[in-house]
């Protein structure tokens, strides 16, 4: 594969295409149905010279998700939790759900639809990095709720937070014409609310900020 191709930006370009192509298309036809004559005819690469960029299917597709996976101009929550110290959490979150849901749409509901289709070496990658971040972001709620170390709530809440962060491509299907703002804030207030509900459950009255998390106590605004 691309041996006898000089020019790595040619390469790149021609990855892209092909990647492109084959998003638009795992998403509109499945993994499973899309065909590599099918992403030749959307990116305009030949299939003769296809297999100079790619191994097979799978390696598109592990591209992609790796793609998606490891942006560097897309911080994760713990990430940007981590750069934001005594923000209000509700804040930050409604900060992240925007450039999620903004710029990586296809790549939430790519990551949803690939798990059944992945080799066993990239489901345990896969697996690796959501465990990954959601030990980080348990340890940001620890925190946050002043809970002891063996209080095993923070992982599970961890867990649900990370799901709740794709509601909007997953579930915008039936939101047709809602304010995408309406959204996303009530997703971070909810998280918001569950946070400060495991802190006062801890008795922690004077957890930092109680998450910091509603101004006020108010409910989203639109």
């Amino acid at each position: 594969m691309v041996e006898g191709i000089q020019n790595p930006d040619l390469v790149q370009i021609r990855r892209d295409q092909i990647c492109d192509a084959a998003l638009d298309l795992f998403l509109e036809k499945g993994f499973a149905s899309t065909t590599i004559r099918d992403i030749c005819a959307r990116s305009g690469v030949n299939q003769a010279s296809l297999y100079d960029y790619v191994a097979n299917k799978h390696d598109i597709l592990r591209r992609l998700l790796n793609k998606l996976w490891f942006r560097t101009d897309a911080p994760t929550l713990p990430e940007m939790l981590d750069a934001r110290p005594g923000e209000p959490l509700e804040q930050v979150l409604v900060d992240y759900l925007r450039q999620l849901w903004g710029t990586n749409r296809q790549g939430i509901l790519l990551s949803y639809r690939a798990v059944p289709h992945l080799r066993d070496e990239d489901r345990r990658a896969m697996h690796a990095r959501e465990k990954r971040m959601l030990r980080e972001l348990a340890v940001h709620l620890r925190r946050l709720a002043g809970v002891p170390e063996d209080d095993p709530h923070p992982e599970i809440l961890s867990n649900l937070i990370i799901f709740m962060t794709a509601f909007g491509p997953m579930r915008d299907w039936l939101n047709k014409g809602a304010d995408p703002d309406v959204l996303l804030r009530t997703v971070a207030f909810s998280v918001a609310a569950m946070v400060e509900r495991l802190a006062a459950e801890a008795g922690a009255a004077d957890a930092p900020a109680a998450a910091g998390a509603r101004s006020a106590g108010a409910a989203p605004q639109g």
